[in-house]
């Protein structure tokens, strides 16, 4: 079970709490359901109680445990419980990690594309040009041909990496002074000599990098020169992204390919405990972190598009490659030494080309390359 479809069953769940009068309060438009905010909470947690609560004129812990009982036994949740003043975490099944994996590389460079419309005016023009303003309210909806007043009606929402696409070029455009023109099409005029200077020192990738990874309010931080390694964060992710695509060529090399599956399980010769003394992340920890950021990768694209703020995807792909190499340390995609290839190499293979998918993904999404080879 996916994210997306953990928050399809909750919100079933709400709709038929409602339909049998268990409780009396519009149906959401969507429950958000997110990582919990501490290890040993279940895989992901949900609000959605608390938020129901005030409509509902009940404790929000009666709303939850509503919806605990209608949970209980939805395919793919193993458990649901009530933690603090009202919220659900769900632990999923043994299969849910497998699934993800599936999901990621049958949609390849399509994972993470989703189409928002935002109270704050994300609409399908705002992605043809950059100049449009982000806080102005949406235009009402119009009925085609019934008088000269009226215009056509609004075209398909874009997809959200489109926004996000597009808000990362009004940066790029901002920064190198680029002029929106007529008909919203965008005019490039001579970058300013700092600009030149910067992509001149630092290269194309690293300078995007750089005016994309600070918050809107915050300032660039620009470093003397690019430093090609992991102590570098844009290093870091392409390195990440290019070891992914290297474990799947070494496993040819060694005659096997990946397969979705169990990954937890240890293979032939691999030491096997609750985790390392010296207070390093376990392979639990490392697994449940890596999962849980490739899986929240469509709603932090999702969240970035809204936010017009390619800055949280910079983020998530920082923490997603810093995940990927915990992970990848402790449960080693590939055989070690004189073990053979098992079914557990297989998945975690599965695993790591997902990562890799997301990576590279999330890299061409602001413009910079996913090398083959680093």
């Amino acid at each position: 079970m996916t994210p997306a479809e953990l928050s399809r069953t909750v919100l079933r769940s709400v709709r038929g709490a409602v339909e049998e009068q268990e409780l009396s309060v519009p149906v959401p438009a969507r429950i958000v359901v997110q990582p919990p905010p501490r290890p040993g909470c279940g895989d992901y947690a949900s609000n959605v109680a608390l938020q129901l609560a005030r409509q509902a004129g009940r404790p929000a812990r009666e709303v939850a445990e509503i919806l605990r009982k209608r949970l209980i036994g939805s395919a793919g949740i193993t458990r649901v419980e009530i933690a603090g003043p009202g919220f659900l975490n769900f632990t999923l099944g043994d299969g849910a990690q497998a699934a993800l994996v599936r999901e990621v590389l049958a949609q390849g460079d399509r994972y993470g594309d989703r189409s928002v419309r935002s109270a704050r005016g994300v609409g399908a023009g705002d992605v043809a040009g950059p100049g449009s303003s982000p806080d102005r309210e949406p235009a009402p909806d119009r009925e085609p041909g019934r008088g000269p007043d009226r215009g056509p009606a609004p075209g398909p929402a874009p997809s959200a990496r489109d926004v996000v696409v597009a808000e990362a070029l009004a940066r790029i455009q901002a920064a190198a002074g680029v002029v929106a023109v007529d008909g919203g099409q965008v005019a490039p005029v001579a970058p300013p000599p700092d600009l030149t200077a910067l992509i001149a020192r630092l290269g194309v990738d690293e300078a995007r990098w750089v005016l994309l990874r600070p918050a809107a309010q915050d300032p660039v931080r620009v470093p003397e020169r690019p430093v090609q390694r992991e102590s570098n964060p844009r290093f870091r992710v392409q390195y990440a992204a290019a070891r992914a695509r290297a474990l799947g060529r070494y496993a040819q090399e060694l005659g096997f390919g990946s397969e979705p599956g169990d990954v937890g399980a240890p293979a032939r010769g691999e030491a096997v405990g609750e985790g390392p003394s010296d207070g390093s992340v376990s392979a639990a920890q490392s697994l449940q972190t890596f999962h849980t950021l490739l899986a929240t990768y469509p709603s932090a694209i999702e969240t970035a598009a809204r936010l017009r703020a390619p800055d949280r995807v910079v983020r998530h792909l920082e923490a997603t490659a810093d995940a990927f190499f915990r992970w990848h340390d402790v449960c080693p995609p590939l055989p070690v030494g004189e073990q053979k290839p098992l079914a557990v190499h297989r998945a975690r293979l599965a695993l790591a080309e997902a990562g890799g998918t997301v990576l590279a993904n999330g890299l061409r999404l602001l413009g910079i390359s996913a090398p083959e080879h680093l």
